[in-house]
């Protein structure tokens, strides 16, 4: 079988976005932990925390939340644990599971770096962007997404409307 050979135009939008993959997370990693000492999963993981109910999760709906395997995601707790900005706790519906729950000091900590991460994904991603290509951009990455991840794990995260 003849391999589907990428259009002239497909290859040129492939080359981008592939850029755009690469640098993006280097350059938002390297905003948080210049001003907030936090990598940008670090974040990711205190900011799944602050949005949940009682600012806990079990590890395991914390792993499938980050996408992390869960001896990645329990080296980096074991990080944030020390430095005290998340404990783990054991689940009370289920002593055989672990929950992880975001401490004052890690609430403060993502409420501290929210403003300087914002910015600077306004910066790099919306700043260049129409209105009408922010838009498409959504468009885009919900059609992506469908294949990418069609249990909405990661896509409905940011859901409203």
């Amino acid at each position: 079988m003849e391999p589907r050979w990428l259009t002239e135009d497909e290859r040129a939008a492939w080359v981008r976005f592939i850029a755009v993959a690469e640098l993006l997370p280097a350059t938002l990693d390297a905003q948080l932990r210049r001003d907030s000492s936090l990598t940008h999963f670090d974040y990711f993981v205190l900011a799944m925390l602050s949005e949940t109910d009682g600012r806990t999760l079990r590890m395991t709906d914390l792993a499938q939340r980050t996408n992390a395997t869960l001896p990645r995601l329990s080296h980096v707790l074991k990080r944030l644990e020390e430095r005290g900005l998340i404990e783990r706790l054991a689940c009370p519906e289920d002593g055989r599971a672990t929950n992880a729950h975001l401490t004052e000091s890690g609430w403060e900590a993502i409420v501290a770096a929210a403003p300087g991460h914002v910015e600077a994904a306004r910066h790099y991603v919306f700043d260049a962007l129409s209105g009408e290509q922010v838009a498409q951009l959504r468009q885009i990455c919900d059609a992506l997404l469908t294949t990418l991840d069609p249990e909405g794990r990661l896509s409905n995260l940011g859901s409203s409307s």
